[in-house]
Order: structure tokens, then sequence, then C-alpha cells
């Protein structure tokens, strides 16, 4: 695409780059005296810009800063500022100038990071109204720096659906402005979203050209601004724009610099990642763990119980494609089995609150139909990771009835739970602060709080139970059918 352009392109990310896989996790973790293997490969490419994301908070301030000043471009969050003085912690914006155009970039961040966040990782830090940063900081580029052309890069995606204007379910305040930001803030040209996992090739709202690259590496947004002017005297002006997702599929032939880069990195991290914990009797899947009771779910649910001596667990299966094999199971099962840094908080919560995050866990269907499956009614709009299972109870989710009474025979050790019924819960951090829409879990007791991942939990567990359990308890299930 540099040939196709004449080297003339500008290269931006929107954020989480450091976490989310297991190389990132190893060297951040186990190794983290070497270079961020991301701002190498990124420092490589030639990229020009990154907007942080949440997930660059993960592992604290230390390892966020350090991987910073190994970047050879700037992090941008001009809504991310220091709880002191209100200064910005990261730089707001920078300004590119290509074949004559100057080119202002502004970067946001989600402001929902207190909510799923341990509050360490971000120490004195709290993070602004994206609408008024952005109004302010589009503004001095236009009339300070003289910009032709604005960017906003955000890690955030959008907040409703464009064709019913109903918002996004799930989201915690702000955590996704897009549609916000361009219809509150006048002179932006173009605008890259992230964070929501959405792939959009482009979209215009307000005179802004909307796009998202997906996931997980998965696309890459190319947008073409066409400008013109008529003489050399006058500024410049947009005649047009265009965006599309170019798909990363296995027929693109990897750069061999960028091996030759990461391999380090790579082989450090898959002899790590092939250590054995323990062996499975038999090979276990995830595949359906969204629809039925699973052994491999069931694993992580008794994991979170007896590390943290609870009477209840609530999880949520974050892959689907996650399985162990049957016989020896290393840490690269495990990893993908549980793909967050997630770590464990126990708090206290009565049968009420129990019965209401397992309603809410139910909004992952849609409304009932006759005759369409459990897959048929899933609502695509609810991310499968904000879906949680229990564990420590015994319960139906009854898909014909309405959202908000689909839990039917919610019992505690064979008998009805009782809405007073005081129980110590097993949760992720993300939950803790209603991360997910989660709103029963904010405020509630906190009885223990872990500061090893939950990654990290299991891998212990099965060290010291080697022989994994097979078999589901079958302690939940779905009903579709309106026959006794």
């Amino acid at each position: 695409m540099r040939t196709e352009a004449g080297g003339e392109i500008i290269l931006v990310d929107c954020g989480d780059v450091i976490q989310g896989t297991p190389l990132a996790y190893y060297h951040n973790r186990i190794n983290n005296t070497p270079p961020d293997p991301m701002m190498v490969v990124m420092n490589a490419l030639g990229y020009d810009a990154l907007a942080l994301g949440n997930h660059e908070f993960n592992f604290g301030l230390k390892v966020l800063r350090k991987a910073e000043s190994e970047a050879r471009f700037p992090w941008l969050s001009a809504n991310t500022l220091h709880v002191s003085d209100n200064r910005p912690a990261f730089p707001s914006s920078t300004v590119k100038v290509i074949k004559g155009v100057k080119v202002g970039i502004l970067g946001l961040t989600t402001p929902g990071i207190p909510s799923w966040e341990n509050t360490e990782n971000y120490a004195g830090l709290h993070f602004a109204d994206p609408v008024a940063i952005a109004r302010k900081g589009v503004a001095e580029l236009r009339n300070k720096d003289k910009v032709d052309v604005v960017v906003v890069a955000m890690h955030m995606g959008l907040e409703e659906n464009l064709s019913t204007g109903v918002p996004t379910p799930g989201q915690v305040t702000n955590e996704n402005a897009a549609l916000k930001v361009v219809r509150g803030v006048p002179g932006i040209d173009v605008l890259f979203m992230g964070h929501t996992h959405r792939t959009l090739p482009g979209i215009t709202v307000g005179g802004a050209l909307l796009s998202q690259a997906g996931r997980w590496g998965d696309h890459l947004t190319r947008t073409d601004v066409y400008l013109e002017r008529a003489t050399a005297e006058h500024s410049w002006q947009i005649v047009a724009k265009t965006s599309a997702a170019l798909p990363v599929t296995a027929d693109v032939v990897p750069d061999p610099e960028v091996l030759t880069l990461a391999k380090p990195y790579h082989d450090q991290t898959q002899a790590w990642l092939s250590q054995p914990v323990g062996s499975s009797a038999k090979a276990l899947s995830a595949a359906e763990s969204r629809l039925r009771d699973t052994a491999i779910m069931d694993l992580v649910q008794r994991v979170q119980m007896d590390s943290g001596k609870a009477d209840v667990s609530f999880a949520a299966s974050f892959n689907l494609e996650a399985s162990l094999p049957m016989g020896p199971v290393t840490l690269r099962e495990i990893s993908g089995l549980y793909i967050y840094d997630n770590t464990l908080v126990v708090v206290e919560l009565n049968g009420a609150q129990i019965r209401e995050a397992l309603e809410h866990s139910a909004h992952y269907f849609r409304p009932y139909e006759a005759g369409k499956s459990p897959t048929e009614l899933i609502d695509p709009t609810v991310p499968g990771y904000n879906f949680d299972l229990a564990e420590g109870v015994e319960y139906t989710i009854d898909l014909t009835r309405p959202k908000g009474q689909r839990i039917v025979q919610l019992d505690y050790q064979g008998t009805a739970l009782a809405p007073d019924r005081k129980l110590r819960v097993a949760i992720n951090n993300y939950r803790l602060n209603g991360g997910g829409g989660y709103s029963m879990f904010q405020g509630a007791k906190v009885l223990e709080r872990s500061n090893v991942e939950i990654r990290d939990l299991i891998i212990d567990w099965i060290r010291a139970h080697p022989e994994i359990p097979t078999e589901p308890n079958n302690n939940w299930r779905l009903r579709t059918s309106t026959a006794p």
C-alpha cells in the first residue's frame, strides 16, 4: 500500500496493542526487560500515532510507560488527565504533513476504564468527557495548528444502532461515544474507531467519515481523502473521502522483517506455553459453552469458587474455540481458555442480586420466536463475554418468557434461593464496577480481592489437581419450548 501511495500515507492504531495474546502476557508479566514487542514491530512499520485503549492499563502504569517510551510515535489520549491539576497525561494530538497537506490527529480513550480496571493501574489519572475534550482539541488543530484535515483516532465505537437509535446493551457511561463526538464536535473529517470489535468499512455521519478495522488485526481500514486547491495561495479543500475494510487472511504473506523482529519473542513464548500443567481423560471443548453446561467452563467456575472460598461463581465463556486435549494439558490451552488478564474478587450478594445478575445475563438472547433454536435467538449486539454463567446455584433460563422474567427454578443447595439469603460470590474485577452492565455488582461488599490473574489461578489449581474433571454437573440449562 505504501508503494501504491508513493510512500505518502499515515498509519494509526486505535488501541489495545500491548495486551491480548500470550506473547504480550509473557512479555509484560514474565520478562519485561526487552523492548515491548508490539512497539518493536510498530516502529518498523512506521506507525504515526496510537490512541490509548483500556487494555494498555492492564499491567499497570510502569509497564505502560515503559512501552510508550519505546515507541517512535506518540501515544495520544486527549481526555486522560492528571487528577491533581487536569493536565493531559499523554499528548493530545500530533500533526503530519503529507504532500503539503497538514493532517491533525487527535486521540481519545474510552472513559469506561474505572469500571473495569484495578484502581492502582490508573492511579492519579481520570478520564474526561470525550465530547468536551474533542471540541477543544479539534478547535486547536483548526485554529492554532492550521491543519487542512482533522482525524480523530478513538478507542471507542458506536454507542447505538444506527438504524434504530437504540443504545448498545451493556455499556457503561460514555464507554462508546463516536456518534456523540461527530454530532457534537464540528470540524472532524475522518474518525477511526476501536474497542467494540466491530468491522465497519465506512459510514458518513454529520460530514465525518467513520470506520473501524475489526479486532485482533483481522482487517486494515484504508481511507483515502482527496483534496484540491485553485492556486498555491488557496487553502486545501476536501472534495471526496472513501473508506474500505481490507481483510487480513491466510493469503496475506507475512513481512520477512516483521517475522525476524518477532521471532525471539515468539520462541520464548512458545517454550513457555508448551509447559504441561495437568492432564485430561477426555477432550473438552468450549464450542457450545453458551448453550449448555460444559466441563471446560465448570473448571473455571470451580477454580474461582475454591480460590475465593465462594458459595457461587459467575464467569463467561470468552473463547468458543478454546479446548483441552485428551492427555497432557499445557499452558497454551489454559491461555486459550481464559484470554483476559482479569483478577478474582469475592463479594457479598443476596439472592435477589444473584437473580438480577442472571436476568441481565439472559439478555444475551433476543425475544422468543417459536421454532427458532437458541443459536438463532442470540442477540448479535450483546458480546458473548457479557453472557455470564453461574455455578453453585441451579437454574433454568426460559427463553419463552419475557426479558427480566427468564430465570426460573433458581435453587441453592436443593432449595429455592431466598431473596435475602447472603452468599459469597466470586466474580472478576471487570464485573466488580459494573462492566458489561452488571450494575448489581457495583457497590457490593468486597470480602476478598486477589491480585493474581484468574488464568494463573486456573494453572495453579490444575497443578494441585492434575486430573481435570471431565463431566459437567449440569446445574443450568436453556428452555426453548412452551410445552410443559
